[in-house]
């Protein structure tokens, strides 16, 4: 069984995001529109489509550069979300031009600043679950009820480690420099991919045939459409990689940071919330951090969830813990065998790394069943994932092949 904070507690089983209206997400906005200034926000209902197309479709429609297009947080396309998301106000007349299937224009406000990644308090989620086991609602209510009181494994969602699981090892490579098995991973084993069109074009690739895996890769493979197409034309692995959007560069190193995170929050999966001599405390009101220098003086804070332990988002600029919790980190990150100044990477890259705390509240929590449905409600800080509440409720073991439709 894989490791569970509620391990002692029976899952409710179930499905997901059966349809996009199963997995509901509103954010929780960090402060509201004053209704004055030279960006205007909009407010987006979407489904079914994700934060980056509906940028993509934004620039194009306002005749903007993707980048003066703002959004606090990415959203996914297998959902109904709400979110805010900004463009420069003088713009407001080209948004009658701007049509995108599942997207609605919900309301327009002006405000003084350009929205920026995390700014946003949460996320609100409301999630229905089909298909669950017997006594699904009072197996998910004792779920539900450690949580609240231990809190949330703060866990980085599977889809930061993307459809084949491989984001992370991609992001290792290009931090070791090794570029032909950054590009072979990104591109994955076709064993793991059931979309016929997209195993034939791994397959082609790995036969050394880029134009002919360009031409059978599905049209969702962007990227590694990208990368064999940069390839036939007689460009290096580097080269090719470089040729992807920087924020999908920044994702697979993204990846990789998160993956020693979940690492070091496993170890110390049963206490979340004990503190260490060492450990680099995190004060859930404003975000600061400090060395606990003595954890029995300040563990009723930890109990009291004022504060909680962290672990390291690794970078150049990121301090280590002290003690114990230091040991366990610095062993992690040599376990990676990296070069030196391995986070000082080119084009705009490189890696400073912050601290996270190792669980965060859960708020709001509320269990119901309706029409033979499970609907959980909740909210949850910036930055947590509603995956891994789902995870300890469902309980559910996966696969790691790839099922889609062909095509």
């Amino acid at each position: 069984m894989a490791d569970y904070l509620t391990a002692e507690l029976p899952g409710t089983g179930g499905t997901l995001k059966q349809t996009p209206e199963d997995f509901e997400v509103e954010e929780i906005p960090l402060y509201l529109p004053c209704d004055d200034g030279e960006h205007l926000y909009l407010d987006i209902e979407k489904r079914g489509v994700t934060t980056h197309e509906v940028v993509r479709q934004l620039s194009r429609s306002c005749r903007l550069h993707e980048r003066d297009i703002g959004y606090a947080g990415l959203k996914d396309a297998q959902a109904l979300t709400r979110q805010l998301v900004s463009i420069p106000a003088d713009r407001e007349p080209l948004l009658d031009t701007f049509e995108m299937n599942g997207v609605r224009v919900l309301s327009t406000r002006r405000h003084g600043n350009k929205l920026r990644l995390g700014h946003l308090a949460g996320n609100r989620f409301r999630i229905t679950l089909r298909d669950t086991e017997t006594n699904a609602g009072e197996k998910a209510q004792s779920v539900i009820d450690i949580l609240s009181s231990r809190g949330v494994p703060n866990l980085f969602g599977p889809q930061r480690y993307g459809l084949l699981g491989n984001n992370a090892l991609v992001g290792r490579a290009m931090l070791r420099g090794e570029h032909q098995q950054a590009v072979d991973t990104l591109l994955g084993d076709p064993e793991m991919i059931l979309n016929r069109r997209w195993r034939e074009g791994i397959e082609l690739y790995r036969s050394g045939d880029f134009a002919g895996a360009a031409r059978a890769l599905p049209k969702g493979c962007r990227n590694e459409r990208s990368i064999v197409q940069a390839l036939a034309r007689g460009k290096t692995r580097q080269q090719a990689l470089e040729r992807l959007p920087r924020s999908v560069l920044r994702l697979f190193l993204s990846a990789w940071q998160s993956r020693l995170f979940d690492r070091l929050v496993l170890q110390r999966l049963q206490k979340l919330g004990k503190l260490e001599r060492g450990d680099l405390a995190y004060k859930h009101a404003n975000g600061a951090c400090f060395l606990v220098e003595d954890q029995v003086a300040e563990q009723d804070r930890a109990d009291a969830f004022e504060i909680s332990p962290t672990g390291p988002m690794f970078g150049s600029k990121m301090p280590l813990a002290e003690g114990s919790p230091g040991e366990r980190e610095r062993v992690a990150l040599t376990d990676e065998e990296l070069p030196e100044n391995a986070f000082k990477l080119a084009k705009g890259l490189s890696l400073k790394g912050e601290r996270r705390p190792l669980r965060v509240p859960l708020n709001d929590a509320k269990v119901t069943e309706e029409d033979q449905r499970l609907v959980i409600s909740f909210s949850l800080p910036r930055g947590s994932f509603a995956t891994t509440v789902m995870r300890e409720i469902m309980k559910n073991d996966t696969d790691n092949c790839i099922h889609f439709q062909e095509g």
